[in-house]
């Protein structure tokens, strides 16, 4: 049996999608590989397979230990491009620190990154394509899944929610990438339907655009609500009630909501961005702006016969990126660097 370390702080603040990506990929490769491969997390030791999601200092110096027992695995989940507008840095702090996100992952053996668009980008920072696959995030069944209507009923009671009132759910850090001005200015056209905006500063004040945000978080219009960030058991219930997740990042590599909306069979509502077709096909809507928003919206809350079909490619979708899916093509990479370096250099089995 062969041993991976997977090591991450992300779950360290709360309300980030690559802290739920990395609880994901933890259990799946547990669940699914343990015959083959023990898995431990955050421990500072030396293993077959170093897998770190996120580029911690710490990291990038044990990498280079790390050779000497097996090979480093980074994975990425952010690019310069997708930092900005997240958060705010100085010119300087904010060079340096683009130079060392591209700096660790040229220091990998490989990389996985979980959007193919991305591909092309570390490509043109100088990181080898050969080094580089593709494996997409996962959600498990078992933490995002469909409620019963009746169960929906009770839980849109606890939030205080109609019967037949149409929901609309964003999902993220409150965050100028995020397009959360979009997502309030598309709510003032729709003042007869209940906009939930579910996630919080998880940076604090160096999140980009935060003066502006916070006003609009402490005092937003009548038909929205910003409950804060929620613990994911939560999110479950907010997903079940909502009628359409409505997404307007200006950026974005493989958001977790939105397999997580998939789970729950809810109709998908995101920016025309170009990393979404070879990822999401037909799965969602699109819109471009405001007005284009606040049409698609209209049109789902007045007809439900456009919602029904939605639903549909939403839970298309989750087929797509089923468990079997995915688990498969994690397999087939841990095989796949395992053996090239058992034939450059063999390593006992644990």
């Amino acid at each position: 049996m062969y041993l991976i370390n997977m090591l991450s702080s992300a779950d360290k603040i709360k309300g980030q999608g690559v802290g739920s990506a990395y609880l994901e990929q933890v259990e799946l490769v547990r669940k699914g590989l343990g015959d083959r491969y023990a898995v431990v997390t955050n421990k500072l030791k030396l293993a077959d397979i170093m897998h770190y999601h996120t580029f911690d200092l710490q990291f990038y110096f044990l990498s280079s230990l790390a050779k000497f027992k097996g090979v480093n695995v980074g994975y990425v989940h952010l690019l310069p491009e997708t930092v900005d507008g997240s958060l705010e840095f100085p010119t300087l702090i904010k060079k340096i620190f683009y130079k060392y996100i591209i700096s660790f992952y040229k220091k990998m053996d490989y990389l996985v990154t979980v959007n193919p668009y991305f591909i092309k980008l570390l490509k043109n920072y100088g990181v080898n394509e050969s080094k580089i696959t593709y494996i997409p995030n996962f959600v498990s069944i078992k933490n995002f899944y469909p409620i019963k209507p009746d169960k929906k009923l009770e839980i849109r009671r606890k939030y205080g929610i109609g019967e037949n009132e149409f929901v609309v759910l964003g999902v993220g850090q409150v965050q100028t990438r995020k397009g959360v001005m979009d997502f309030i200015e598309t709510a003032k056209n729709l003042s007869n339907i209940r906009f939930i905006w579910a996630g919080g500063f998880s940076f604090g004040r160096i999140t980009a655009g935060y003066k502006e945000l916070k006003k609009i978080v402490d005092d937003p219009p009548s038909n929205v609500e910003f409950p804060g960030i929620l613990d994911r058991e939560h999110m479950n219930e907010l997903y079940n009630i909502a009628n359409v997740l409505f997404l307007p990042s200006y950026s974005e590599l493989f958001p977790m909501t939105i397999l997580e909306a998939f789970n729950c069979k809810l109709p998908i509502l995101l920016r025309d961005l170009d990393i979404y077709p070879d990822v999401f096909f037909d799965y969602y809507q699109k819109g471009s702006n405001v007005k284009e928003f606040t049409d698609i919206i209209r049109a789902m809350s007045d007809d439900v016969l456009i919602r029904s079909y939605w639903e549909n490619q939403s839970w298309k979708g989750h087929q797509f990126y089923s468990e079997e899916n995915v688990l498969s093509m994690w397999k087939s990479f841990y095989d796949s660097v395992n053996r090239k370096e058992q034939k450059e250099s063999p390593k006992a089995a644990l």
